[in-house]
Order: structure tokens, then sequence, then C-alpha cells
């Protein structure tokens, strides 16, 4: 009942955000001569009416290929979507006004006494006002598809704890995360940038966790040359996504599904990385020990798996004084991981900040904290600390604003 009400709140907004965003227009820019009006009517509708219905299509059909250009007939209505969700609020404040006016007897169409008809009316500076303003989303969005999406950042986060064995003082970590090779097709470019970058930071350990591929393992295999450039002494550790399974594709087969995941895991060894199925690998320097344990995906939300055995990754660390967990969902720390007081350090991913936001040093903002308490940078509780990557990829929206694909590098320090 709760999904419903919210499908019908959303599809309701929409429909005002359209009828706002045409009468915007309409006001704004269009004569008002009867023709002028009616052929803006009938070209804005079915302009308006051909995006959703190439967006819904492309949607639908995207695992069938040409998921480039599907991309972006996705984007392309929600773009124009999030420019009329700004033009809705300053024209329906003026429709409140007028209303409020009205209300209060001070409405009127007659035109004051020896006054000159004025070059640009009240509604038609509200509606360019708005129009203004919508541009200001529709703009970084497009950037966000042209310049952001590769954007790579390097993101330093210092922490501190006093349990941390001596010779791991000053360990580098660097996390990446939900790279969704399928989003790139065959352009390996912008992976063997981030590959240049990730080999520049000189990490200790590196970590992969979760979300390689869209669907299909076959996505990867383009930039297994380039994925496989990434340069560790160590052994580097990888771990499942929810997209990893498979689960949002149309299978021939239940072996068929099983096949891709097994193709998949062969492709993570083929990179040269060691993919953690809820088990655990200890770190030694001399005498320290650090213990990295790996989990398959686990979510506290009912619409993703619960595939990971947090209690048999965590046997199998022993006695480590620290220990670091990869677990993509951040949404398992809350559900399961604080329940484990070792556990020091839980690395995730998921979220990808949902690609849009507002991402300042004093403020952080983005639609998918409704979902998620934990979903970008770093929380703690206690002594545990959770860090949350929005991810190196993207997926769906073909875009980053805000929230620009991220190489975390986390130095561990003694307290």
């Amino acid at each position: 009942m709760q999904r419903q009400l919210l499908f019908w709140g959303i599809f309701l907004l929409i429909l005002v955000a359209e009828a706002y965003g045409y009468v915007a227009v309409r006001t704004a820019l269009i004569p008002n001569s009867v023709a002028a009006r009616r052929g803006f009517a009938v070209s804005y509708w079915v302009l308006t009416l051909g995006l959703w219905t190439l967006c819904f299509w492309a949607t639908s059909t995207r695992h069938n290929g040409a998921l480039q250009l599907k991309s972006y007939l996705m984007a392309a209505p929600l773009l124009l979507l999030a420019a009329k969700l700004v033009v809705l609020f300053p024209m329906l404040l003026e429709d409140v006004t007028r209303l409020g006016r009205w209300a209060l007897g001070g409405f009127s169409s007659a035109p004051v006494a020896g006054s000159v008809e004025a070059p640009l009316t009240r509604s038609q500076f509200i509606s360019r006002l708005a129009l203004g303003l919508g541009a200001l989303p529709l703009l970084a969005l497009i950037w966000g598809m042209v310049k952001g999406k590769t954007d790579y950042q390097v993101r330093r986060v210092v922490l501190r704890y006093p349990n941390l064995p001596a010779s791991f003082d000053g360990f580098k970590i660097l996390q990446i995360s939900d790279l969704h090779t399928g989003s790139f097709n065959d352009n390996t470019e912008p992976m063997r940038r981030a590959v240049a970058m990730i080999n520049a930071q000189n990490a200790d350990l590196i970590v992969m966790t979760g979300d390689l591929v869209n669907d299909r393992a076959t996505e990867v295999e383009p930039h297994i040359p380039a994925l496989a450039g990434i340069k560790s002494d160590l052994p580097i550790f990888s771990i499942l996504g929810n997209h990893d399974y498979g689960d949002y594709v149309q299978w021939g087969s239940a072996e068929a599904k099983r096949e891709n995941l097994a193709r998949l895991a062969r492709n993570h060894a083929k990179i040269g990385w060691r993919l953690l199925l809820d088990e655990s690998h200890t770190i030694r320097r001399g005498t320290d020990e650090l213990a990295v344990l790996g989990v398959q995906n686990w979510s506290s939300h009912p619409n993703f798996p619960k595939h990971g055995k947090l209690a048999q990754a965590h046997a199998a660390s022993g006695n480590a004084p620290f220990k670091l967990l990869l677990s993509h969902d951040p949404s398992h720390w809350e559900a399961q991981v604080l329940d484990y007081s070792d556990i020091d350090l839980t690395l995730s991913g998921h979220t990808h900040g949902m690609q849009f936001g507002v991402n300042l040093p004093f403020f952080k903002w983005s639609p998918v904290q409704y979902s998620y308490p934990q979903w970008a940078g770093l929380y703690e509780q206690g002594r545990q600390k959770l860090y949350v990557n929005v991810g190196l990829g993207y997926l769906a929206f073909p875009g980053r604003v805000g929230f620009l694909p991220e190489i975390t590098l986390l130095e561990l320090r003694r307290a």
C-alpha cells in the first residue's frame, strides 16, 4: 500500500511539473496570438509524450544492446523534468499568491486609471525567472553527462584507532567501488585513466567493494587488460555487489544465471583480484596482523539480496587485533556489523550518492539519504567506523553531478 501511494504521488508530481513547465514556456516566450499558442501546445505535448515514450522503451529494452544510446534516451526526459521541478516552485508560489489576493478581495483585472501598460507583465516576469532557475539544474546535469561521469576524484581520509598494531601505523588502503563496467561498453579510456590514478597513490592495500558489472559477466571483459594494470604488492581483494548476481536480467534458465556468476568470478581472477566470498584473509607485518573480511551482498532493504554470511567470515578472521570488513551495501552496518564489536572498519559502496546532489565540505544532500542513513563518506559509532564510497562508475543516468566518481585513500593511524 505504501509503495502504491509513493508511486501515485510521484506520478502526480510529474504531471504537475509537466503542466507548469508548459505554462511557464508559453507565458514567457510565446506570443498571445491564438494560432501561435495552439501550435506551441501541440508541439510541446507531442515532444514531451514522445520523449517519455522513448524513455520507457529504452528502459524496457536496455538489455538488448545499444546501451549507450538507450541510457541517453532514458536520461533525456528526466533532465527536463529536473528543470521543470525547479520551475514548479516559483510558478506555484505565484498562483498561491494570486489565490490569496483573490480571497482577500484584492484581485482585480481592471486597469489602473492613467497607467501605461507595462512592457513585461508580472506573469511573464515570474515565468522567465522560473525558466532561468530551471536552467541551472538542466545545465548541471548536462555537464554531469559530458564531464562529470568520468571526472575521477581522489578522496583522502585519515582514520585513527587505539588498537591499531604498531606495524600498520600509516597503512594506506585504497578503495574503489561500483565500477559498473557495462555502462562504458567498449570504451576503455576512462578505466585506463582511473587505473593510472590508482597506481599513483602507492597504496599498501587495494580493495574493490562490489558491482563490477551492471548485469552480465561479459561486460567487464573489454576492460580486463586495463584493470589488470593495477599494481599492488599485496593481494587485491574484491567482493560482489547486488548487480553482480545478474538478478535484473531475464535468463533462459537457472543454469545460465549460475554460469554468468561463475564467469564473473573467473573474470575477477583474470584481472588478478582475489574474490572474497564470506571469508577472511590475514595480512602480517612481523608479528602484527590485520584481517580483511569479505562478504557477499547483504542488504536490510527488501528489494536487495541477503547472500552474505558475516558470521562465517568473522569466524575465519580469528583473533586478529584489527579487522577490516568489505560489505557492498552500507545498510548491513547497522543491521548486523555493529553487533561485532571487533570489526573496526567497514568499507561499502552501492549508493553512488545517487549520482546527483550537493557535496560541499559543510553540507551534503542527495535524494538517496532518504533511503540510506549512511550513504556517502565517513560514519562512526563508538570505535567502529564505516566509509561509503560513492563509486567509480555510473548506472542508468549517464552522468554525475555533485558526487563525482571516487577513488578513496584511507590512511590508518594509531590514536
